[in-house]
């Protein structure tokens, strides 16, 4: 199906990964279905943690950033964007940190990025013309400061812009609950949310399911991203030897089961969710791209 050639979407992230967790089965929908989608990655994820043993050295190094360059291309290869880049080019910005982190501190941190980083934006803009716009909402998803600025300098850049909606994609309570309630049996030595641990939103104005393509393109780029992202399916890599699986009773709730580097156990969902950040409105239900003009 190709209803969407010549739609523009341009997704606004902090670090490499994040377009793959959050917005992955969206992207591969929409540019399975034609249209152009632009992954903007604000920051190279310095201050990522690695799973698995073989490239600790990375982050004793400080050279983690340039890994994940690749990881990245990797991923967006697999939910067919052709336009990727970096805001202000390759690491313009840095990887902050968490709230009090000594890389808050640093001077390239993406934190301290100001006007600079909303012209940048507001550049890519100006050249993609996008009808869409999907980023984080105010809370950034889950507090992460780099993510509260993507959000800031996304909002900032589309004033004067042709953007006609931008979508704040977050995590759908109903179903992260069902699907750590359909998690049986965790992988060793991975644990368990504790109750309220993994962020999430009761407002959800658009759940969009992934059909089996989108998925199986979400789940390459998790793959993709091996230092960072760790999917109980048994496959293993270079980057993170050591196989994985997880037992669920549901495979509609959770398909398949993840982890971060914290390795708590969470539900590869089989939907994606959002909310009307800004813009033109749309119906329950809708393609994220409803009522849109180009």
């Amino acid at each position: 199906m190709s209803d969407l050639v010549g739609a523009r979407v341009v997704a606004v992230h902090a670090h490499p990964d994040d377009e793959a967790i959050t917005t992955g089965g969206t992207i591969a929908t929409l540019s399975e279905r034609g249209a152009e989608v632009t992954v903007v990655t604000c920051t190279l994820g310095e201050q990522g943690e690695v799973i698995g043993a073989p490239y600790q050295g990375l982050v004793r190094s400080d050279q983690l950033g340039g890994f994940r360059i690749a990881e990245l291309e990797a991923a967006l290869a697999h939910l067919g964007v052709r336009h990727g880049e970096f805001l202000g080019g390759v690491a313009r910005w840095r990887d902050s940190g968490m709230q009090g982190d000594p890389a808050n501190d640093h001077p390239s941190a993406f934190i301290h990025s100001g006007d600079t980083a909303v012209q940048q934006l507001a550049e890519v803009f100006d050249r993609v013309r996008p009808q869409l716009v999907i980023t984080y909402g105010p809370d950034g998803g889950y507090g992460h400061p780099d993510h509260i600025r993507a959000h800031e300098i996304t909002h900032a850049a589309v004033a004067g812009s042709s953007v006609q909606r931008v979508l704040w994609a977050v995590t759908g309570a109903a179903d992260l609950r069902r699907g750590l309630d359909a998690i049986i049996e965790p992988p060793a030595r991975w644990r368990r949310a504790a109750a309220g641990e993994i962020a999430c939103q009761e407002r959800v104005d658009l759940r969009l399911r992934l059909d089996d393509a989108a998925y199986a393109a979400k789940v390459r780029a998790f793959a993709a991203h091996a230092t960072q992202l760790w999917v109980a399916n048994g496959s293993v890599s270079r980057v993170n030897p050591e196989a994985a699986w997880a037992r669920t009773a549901d495979i509609e709730a959770a398909p398949l089961v993840y982890c971060l580097s914290n390795l708590i156990a969470q539900p590869l969902l089989r939907y994606e969710h959002f909310q009307l950040g800004w813009g033109t409105p749309f119906s329950a239900g809708a393609c994220p791209m409803e009522g849109l003009s180009w």
